[in-house]
């Protein structure tokens, strides 16, 4: 609802902001005290915003610039990089139908003393459609072999992985196999409350500060399915219920709510 803020968290939101309405990505600089002014108008305060942007500084996210007394923020080349690998498979999901082949299945032991490594490698995973199994096994029922190769290199981490493709015993209730690692009913729940919370727009030309709200809460609620939705081969196992609807919703809402939200998303920042 208007005036609430996101369950997520601001950084979050930064992220999501950032990749919607800063273009080109590359080069574009933000005032802050724009970015303060639209995290205000989607439920958070000032402190907890600027806080949000020093911490992504600090995780290498985001480039402060100061010139006089203004300050402005910039994409960093890894957030570029992450955003664009995320644009993939946000606007990817549930376009075609998958068939089944190999799936994909990683372990891993980091030790405690990279446990950050660990924490971006289990993120990372989840947004490709992996889900955890048991004791540091992961499984993903899709080829995955390059991205998790290329991502085991990336944290430094290869010599503590292992990886596997293979198929699934033909003599497996794959459903039941699979609602180990992903908690399917709730991923179709989720689908179908998507569909009712945002298909009252469909149609509808909303004033700019309205389209910039709602287009923002539909692409923060909608980027969380990848990390949700494995994907299953649709020979194997249906799609879950509503996910048609919700795909099809939040590419059309995305498409015509992104001048007027554009604008006002400009306007705010400008500085």
């Amino acid at each position: 609802m208007p005036g609430d803020a996101f369950e997520a968290s601001p950084q979050e939101l930064v992220v999501t902001l950032l990749g919607s309405y800063v273009h080109p990505r590359e080069t574009r600089r933000v005032w802050s005290g724009g970015l303060v002014a639209v995290l205000a108008e989607l439920g958070f305060s000032d402190g907890a915003a600027r806080i949000a942007l020093t911490r992504l500084v600090r995780r290498g996210l985001l480039q402060r610039h100061r010139e006089g007394r203004t300050v402005h923020y910039s994409l960093t080349r890894r957030t570029v990089a992450l955003l664009a690998d995320g644009d993939h498979r946000i606007f990817s999901l549930g376009r075609r139908e998958r068939a089944a082949g190999e799936w994909t299945v990683l372990w891993q032991s980091i030790p405690e003393s990279r446990r950050q490594a660990r924490e971006r490698l289990v993120r990372r995973l989840r947004f490709l459609g992996f889900g955890p199994y048991q004791d540091g096994t992961w499984i993903a029922p899709h080829d995955r072999e390059a991205e998790v190769v290329a991502l085991l290199g990336e944290l430094d981490v290869t010599e503590h992985a292992g990886l596997l493709l293979g198929r699934p015993s033909a003599a497996l209730d794959v459903r039941r196999f699979a609602g180990r690692a992903w908690d399917l009913d709730d991923l179709a729940a989720r689908y179908a409350a998507f569909v009712g919370q945002f298909g009252g727009y469909a149609g509808r030309e909303p004033p700019d500060a309205e389209a910039f709200e709602v287009r923002t809460r539909l692409v923060h609620t909608f980027r969380m399915f990848p990390s949700l939705d494995p994907e299953l081969p649709a020979d194997l196992v249906p799609a879950p219920d509503c996910r048609a609807a919700a795909v099809e919703l939040f590419h059309d809402l995305y498409t015509a709510l992104a001048h007027p939200a554009q604008r006002h998303f400009d306007e705010v920042t400008h500085g």
